[in-house]
């Protein structure tokens, strides 16, 4: 079912740093989307359970639970957690497992933070949502 007009995409942002999460968040908000946020994994794997947004940008360096442990537990959880659009943001170098771990747990992206502006991260996550298939 796709979403109305007067609907808004929810999208969950899992960040430790406010310096990120607060004007990532903005520009969603912006761009038309509901945003909720937590500041670590273990948060952010109760609340995306919870509210199963439609997106879910992730960071991966956090306190309490790393993004890879939330990401793996969420896949797990059943079929919400199985079909959410997941993003990962780091400011790690991309290595081979972790390409390998992000492929294993589509439909999932990777971006480092430092490659990326604001505006090119809320396209990615209109392009994400795009391809979404029906009935989602």
């Amino acid at each position: 079912m796709e979403k109305t007009t007067k609907e808004k995409y929810t999208i969950a942002i899992i960040e430790d740093e406010v310096v990120m999460s607060k004007p990532l968040a903005e520009a969603l908000e912006e761009a038309g989307f509901e945003v909720i946020k937590a500041s670590d994994g273990k948060a952010g794997l109760y609340m995306v359970l919870k509210e199963e947004p439609d997106l879910i940008l992730l960071d991966i360096v956090m306190p309490n639970m790393d993004g890879m442990t939330m990401m793996n537990m969420l896949r797990k959880s059943g079929e919400f957690g199985k079909h959410v659009p997941i993003i990962l943001l780091t400011n790690l170098n991309v290595d081979d497992k972790a390409i390998s771990d992000v492929a294993k747990y589509e439909p999932a992206y990777y971006l480092v933070k430092s490659e990326y502006t604001l505006d090119e991260v809320v396209a990615k996550v209109r392009n994400c949502l795009k391809e979404l298939p029906s009935g989602q």
